[in-house]
């Protein structure tokens, strides 16, 4: 049984999903410097992605995953990222996209999870993809089954952690020989920047507002 709390925060977050959302003024706030550089706008080629950021209540709090992508030869080789991907043939809507690929990549058992609302879609310049990210609930802890060719670890986020000031930081990162200025969230061991910590901004914004 979900316990109050956490149908509370549900409720109060779904209400804040449906007001004017912050977008690129809490995207700026984590915006890599890399971003400046890159000239590419959206156009006939750029495809359409959606992720998912699901929270679901875990020993007396609130958790949400983040997943680590293995190395490969990609622009988002070794980056923390919410589950996710691009959008198929077979998806109806974004929405759809952000909860098929959380199962594949995963195991979240879609038909348990309550959709709350959606963030701001987000340009990706280097990969030349618009990102939807799709914000849900689960009513219990799922059993994580990672696909080891998409997802290399999960790392389960306490909501009471992201919400820590103190976790944000500033570095500098190689990022195919070119050093680019990165602000970043340290969590659980891992720097999260780029489009993932963007997105990480706003929804704290939204939560904050």
């Amino acid at each position: 049984m979900i316990d109050t709390a956490f149908q509370s925060f549900a409720k109060d977050l779904q209400q804040r999903l449906q007001k004017p959302l912050p977008g690129e003024l809490a995207h700026r706030k984590m915006a890599s410097s890399s971003r400046l550089r890159y000239t590419v706008k959206p156009n006939e080629r750029t495809r359409r992605s959606a992720v998912l950021i699901c929270f679901y209540p875990y020993q007396h709090s609130i958790y949400l995953p983040l997943i680590l992508r293995p190395q490969y030869d990609g622009v988002h080789a070794g980056q923390m990222a919410f589950p996710g991907g691009r959008m198929e043939r077979i998806d109806e809507n974004l929405t759809r996209t952000a909860l098929r690929e959380a199962q594949e990549e995963v195991g979240i058992r879609i038909s348990d999870v309550k959709v709350l609302g959606q963030l701001t879609e987000l340009f990706i310049p280097p990969s030349n993809f618009y990102v939807q990210p799709v914000v849900g609930i689960l009513p219990y802890r799922p059993d994580f089954y990672p696909d080891p060719r998409e997802v290399e670890a999960v790392v389960e986020v306490d909501l009471e952690n992201l919400l820590d000031e103190t976790i944000v930081g500033d570095t500098q990162i190689d990022v195919r020989g070119i050093l680019i200025d990165a602000p970043f969230y340290q969590i659980e061991g891992h720097r999260v920047w780029g489009a993932t910590a963007m997105m990480i901004s706003e929804l704290l914004m939204v939560m904050a507002a």
